[in-house]
């Protein structure tokens, strides 16, 4: 972690670029603390998050440590998780304006300290997703909330395939605010220090592509309105669409565990009318999914012994049984962010 303050704007760098600025324990409370003190500081009036390396922002949590750490009692694991959705929380309650730089690669963790930004740039390079179902796992740090207002079924195509949106996309789904080309970024930075953030986006932000995700709205709100994850299959399966066949091939080979909880957490979390709430409720999950096999059987296909033939279990949808007993109350290991006053927004610069 690089942090400084240069004149107003507080910077924080991720700065682990051959890991793609993967999160580790310390990073998450090192951010944390900066960003309190921070808070308290009328000297800074602008949190800046940008990540070293020409590769992206942050490639999610280090998944190799959550391994290690879940075949050795995931105790660690769980205080992972808690102060990250602890920093997420804040981050989203900041009352300065907090610019995330989401250039590149954005995944997993990386959407949690930066799509819940109150200002969020994107690239023409960015590719941001919530591939958690292709290791047993579910979108969390906030991404339920997030996935579940974006329009239509949008959100839950992208849960459930853990496929990734672009620059464009990002905004048009609300991932994201404003688009800057990836060669002017440092001039925008630069000009944070002396131009409002409001100002530095009217300089530098440039009107954002079509949205191709958006254009596929027609077939993917059709084929994900369900509940039933076997029945979205089958639906995309059926399509006349070669892209919703493609979907039904991907989710088939993810978690079906994963995938039927990730459905009830998104259809869950439409109700909800917080990112606290969102928070708790995947805390629940992650724990839950935590005590099973899923999660270390996908990091050891993926990145362990990388053979990518994860032995599912049970291995189809249509063998996994009722999911409700994943957001049952944790009793005294609730996160309880919900329960927390959020502090006031501030007025004006905040976007």
């Amino acid at each position: 972690m690089l942090f400084r303050i240069e004149g107003a704007v507080a910077h924080i760098v991720l700065n682990r670029p051959r890991a793609m600025n993967a999160l580790t324990y310390p990073m998450i409370t090192s951010i944390t603390d900066a960003l309190t003190r921070w808070t308290l500081d009328d000297s800074v009036e602008i949190v800046l998050l940008t990540g070293a390396g020409d590769r992206g922002l942050c490639a999610g949590g280090d998944i190799v440590s959550l391994y290690r750490d879940l075949t050795g009692g995931g105790e660690g694991a769980a205080t992972f998780w808690a102060d990250e959705y602890r920093l997420d929380a804040l981050i989203a309650c900041c009352t300065k304006p907090f610019v995330a730089i989401m250039d590149g690669v954005v995944l997993g963790g990386g959407v949690g300290i930066s799509a819940h930004a109150s200002v969020r740039i994107v690239t023409e390079r960015t590719k941001i997703g919530m591939p958690e179902v292709g290791i047993g796992f579910v979108p969390d740090v906030g991404g339920t909330w997030v996935l579940s207002r974006a329009p239509g079924e949008l959100g839950t195509h992208l849960a459930l395939t853990g496929g990734t949106a672009t620059g464009a996309d990002a905004i048009a789904i609300g991932l994201a605010d404003h688009l800057v080309e990836s060669a002017r970024i440092g001039e925008f930075v630069e000009a944070l220090a002396s131009l409002s953030v409001t100002e530095a986006i009217e300089r530098f932000a440039t009107e954002p592509p079509a949205s191709d995700l958006l254009a596929a709205r027609g077939w993917i709100d059709g084929c994900y309105a369900s509940d039933d994850a076997a029945e979205i299959v089958a639906s995309l399966a059926a399509s006349g669409e070669a892209d919703a066949r493609a979907a039904a091939s991907v989710i088939l080979v993810r978690s079906p565990t994963a995938v039927s909880i990730t459905l009830a957490s998104l259809r869950r979390a439409r109700a909800f009318t917080s990112l606290e709430q969102a928070l708790d409720q995947e805390f629940r999950v992650s724990l839950r999914l935590a005590a099973g096999t899923e999660v270390t059987e996908g990091i050891r296909a993926q990145v362990i012994d990388k053979d990518r033939q994860p032995k599912w279990s049970p291995a189809t949808l249509d063998r996994v049984g009722a999911v409700d007993g994943y957001f049952a109350d944790l009793g005294d290991r609730e996160l309880g962010l919900s329960t927390t006053t959020r502090p006031s927004a501030m007025d004006g610069e905040k976007q």
